[in-house]
């Protein structure tokens, strides 16, 4: 399973790889620590996100009180209170994300039995990708 953090306009953050059992929430802490730092005018690099959104399969209390602690916003869409049509205009810049990242013939299929050289191929389609996007 392909698992992306991205910025508001879309462009791949961070880029992982895990089995297609687990849940997407078990995701969530390594993709936010392998934030790079983000250089600023003024001050000190940016380790973090000021908000973070995302579905209902990260609404789990022990996340929220995690990026909290992180100084993140979470913007999660809580189970049987909100409906998912609220989350769609933030939700699609993922799913275009990754239909960027599925859209490179080596992502589409996994031809690659080890996933570190699965994760390679997604880390170079990602760095194409910001490379398309931030070179127009």
């Amino acid at each position: 399973k392909i698992h992306t953090l991205s910025d508001r306009a879309g462009l791949p953050l961070t880029v992982a790889v895990s089995a297609a059992n687990t849940h997407d929430s078990e995701a969530l802490k390594p993709l936010v620590n392998a934030i790079p730092a983000i250089r600023s005018r003024r001050g000190p690099r940016r380790r973090k996100p000021a908000k973070l959104h995302g579905d209902k399969a990260y609404d789990i209390p022990a996340l929220r009180s995690w990026l909290r602690q992180r100084g993140i916003i979470p913007r999660l869409a809580r189970k049987g209170i909100e409906s998912s049509t609220k989350l769609g205009r933030h939700r699609w810049v993922i799913e275009r994300t990754i239909a960027w990242l599925t859209g490179y013939r080596r992502l589409t299929v996994r031809y690659e039995r080890k996933a570190a050289h699965f994760l390679a191929f997604l880390t170079l389609g990602a760095a194409i990708t910001c490379y398309k996007k931030l070179a127009k």
